[in-house]
C-alpha cells in the first residue's frame, strides 16, 4: 500500500481551557479519524480518546473490507461502553463523541460518520463536503425550514442528532460513502470547531499550503474559535 502523505494539529481554541477532540493520523494503516467528544469535561475526553485509541489499534494489513468491517465492530463497542457508563453516572449523563473517519486503500477511500464533524475534499481547486452532518440544523436545511446561511447562526446549532455514545431512538450506525481518490488531491476532516469559524472560501485556500492542518488551526484562533479544533489532512499521491 502507497503511504500518503498527512498533517494534523489540533488546539482547545481561543476560549476552552481543555480539549475534548481526539485525532488518528495513521498513514502507515490508511486510516484517519477525528473525534469530537461531548458531555463536559472529562466525559467529552473520555468519550473521543476512547474512540481514538480503538481505532488506532486496528492491525496492519487488513484489507479494505477488513478494515471497515473492524472500524464499525471496534466503534459499536465503543459506543455501548459509553453508553453503560453513562449509566451509571445518572440519568442526565453524556458521554459522547461525533466521529469522521477516512480509510484509503489503493485509488480509493471510503468515509463513515456519525455527527456533525466533517470530511471535505479539494480536487482541482474545488471543495466539496464529502459528509452530511447529522444535526438538527442540517435537518431543517433539508426540509427547507431554513436557508443553508442561516445554519451556522441558528439557536439550536449545535445540536446533533446521532454521535458514538448518545443514545437513540433507533439503532446507531455509521455513515458511509466511498469514492476514487484523485491524484494530488487533499481530504479533509475536521471538527464542527473549525467549521463554525473558518469559512470554506478560506478553508480551501489554506488546505493548499505546506502544513495546511497547522494554517487551518491558525486561522480559527485568529477568529477566536470559541470550541476545541481539529484538522486532519491527507494528500492523495501525484
Amino acid at each position: 500500500m502507497t503511504t500518503l502523505r498527512s498533517w494534523s494539529a489540533s488546539h482547545n481554541g481561543a476560549k476552552r481551557d481543555h480539549n475534548e477532540d481526539a485525532f488518528v493520523d495513521r498513514p502507515d494503516l490508511g486510516l484517519w479519524a477525528v473525534a469530537d467528544g461531548a458531555g463536559g469535561h472529562d466525559a467529552g475526553e473520555v468519550a473521543s480518546n476512547m474512540i481514538a485509541e480503538s481505532l488506532g489499534a486496528i492491525p496492519d494489513g487488513l484489507s479494505a473490507a477488513e478494515t471497515l468491517t473492524e472500524i464499525r465492530a471496534r466503534i459499536e463497542a465503543v459506543h455501548e461502553t459509553l453508553l453503560a457508563e453513562a449509566a451509571k453516572r445518572g440519568p442526565n449523563a453524556i458521554i459522547a463523541s461525533t466521529l469522521v473517519v477516512v480509510c484509503v486503500r489503493g485509488a480509493h477511500f471510503a468515509c463513515l460518520w456519525a455527527g456533525d464533524s466533517r470530511v471535505y475534499r479539494l480536487s482541482d481547486g474545488v471543495l466539496e463536503q464529502v459528509t452530511h452532518d447529522h444535526s438538527l440544523v442540517q435537518e431543517l436545511v433539508d426540509a427547507g425550514q431554513i436557508p443553508p446561511e442561516a445554519a451556522e447562526s441558528h439557536p439550536h446549532a449545535n445540536i446533533v442528532t446521532r454521535a458514538v455514545g448518545a443514545a437513540t431512538d433507533t439503532p446507531f450506525t455509521l455513515d458511509k460513502t466511498s469514492d476514487a481518490l484523485r491524484p494530488g488531491e487533499r481530504l479533509l476532516l475536521c471538527s464542527d470547531g473549525l467549521t463554525k469559524c473558518v469559512p470554506e472560501t478560506a478553508i480551501a485556500a489554506l488546505m493548499r499550503l505546506d502544513d495546511p492542518a497547522e494554517e487551518l488551526i491558525a486561522a480559527a484562533l485568529e477568529r477566536q474559535a470559541r470550541d476545541n479544533v481539529t484538522a486532519v489532512v491527507i494528500e492523495a499521491p501525484r
